[in-house]
């Protein structure tokens, strides 16, 4: 009997607006207490870019993002991109990523 995957859901704490919902696994990559998000999985086009580079030494350059909610309001620097990802970690080539805690987002997991 095959197991079905996880249901990731993630959405904003206080709008309930659904920013990323996907299964468990390639497309959506649980890895050091962030996920990585395919785009296909992102179910908001309001992530912007800030403009405001962050280094990892291993991970190296990445881009914050802002999250524009449909109030008006804004969640400064909740993800981040890596525009020059290092080549060891494909599955967080152009990604969005997103903390799996954060007091501004809701994370469901379901199966």
């Amino acid at each position: 009997m095959k197991k079905s995957p996880q249901i990731i859901t993630i959405t904003h704490h206080q709008t309930g607006e659904l920013i990323a919902k996907g299964p468990k696994g390639w497309g959506f990559m649980p890895f050091e207490g962030k996920f990585y998000i395919r785009n296909k999985y992102i179910k908001t086009n309001k992530f912007k870019f800030s403009f405001i580079p962050g280094f990892c030494i291993y991970k190296l350059l990445y881009v914050w993002l802002n999250l524009r909610l449909r109030n008006g309001k804004s969640e400064p620097m909740i993800a981040w991109m890596y525009v020059v990802p290092n080549p060891l970690f494909p599955f967080i080539w152009f990604r969005i990523g997103l903390p799996q805690r954060h007091p501004a987002l809701r994370v469901e997991i379901s199966t």
